[in-house]
């Protein structure tokens, strides 16, 4: 799949399902982790999602329309310390109500970052994925970090606290475009498929 065309549609505090009604694909992840940066690289463009050095960016559901065939979610960040309690609650809740109520969600990337193992806040998010039994795929960003070689050290607390393969976690980096080509391969096989 080539990104043709990527446009910012709205942020909303609370979801409600935008017209025309499109095949959805949802970006999860802890705050800073690289949300923004991987939907800039993955759709080409510097800055259609906005990025900060601050965690705690995306505190809506911003959505876009890519190729004007499906919508990219982005949701907000959790897992962010320097927010007070009420305001987790209040994302948390946010992101729960939109996978309860997206019937057009195909995938969710959930994005881990390949330096750290993932915490508490990872955990609790692929256990609700699963719970749910909504289909994802972990991402592990900021690979550039990482030399290859040290790749499946790196892999291999992420893969077994996460409960997936090391072969079914795309590596990705928007630094260098590593793992762009396999991601939107996993993205147009999602987007195709029945259901």
């Amino acid at each position: 799949m080539e990104i043709k065309s990527a446009e910012f549609i709205t942020s909303m505090a609370a979801y409600t399902a935008p017209e025309p009604l499109l095949p959805q694909i949802a970006v999860a992840g802890k705050s800073n982790v690289g949300k923004s940066s991987l939907i800039n690289k993955l759709c080409q463009r510097k800055a259609l999602a906005k990025t900060s050095a601050t965690p705690g960016k995306t505190r809506l559901i911003n959505l876009f329309l890519l190729n004007d065939a499906f919508h990219l979610v982005d949701l907000p960040g959790y897992g962010f310390a320097k927010v007070d309690k009420q305001e987790k609650i209040r994302w948390g809740e946010m992101m729960e109500n939109y996978f309860r109520q997206s019937e057009q969600l195909k995938l969710t990337l959930h994005l881990v970052d390949i330096r750290h193992e993932p915490t508490q806040d990872d955990l609790q998010m692929n256990a609700f994925l699963r719970g749910m039994n909504l289909p994802f795929l972990v991402v592990a960003t900021k690979s550039d970090k990482i030399s290859r070689g040290a790749r499946m050290k790196h892999l291999a607390p992420i893969c077994r606290q996460l409960q997936v393969q090391p072969w079914q976690v795309v590596c990705f980096s928007s630094e260098n475009g590593d793992g762009r080509d396999q991601l939107l391969e996993i993205l147009e096989k999602a987007l195709s498929e029945e259901g």
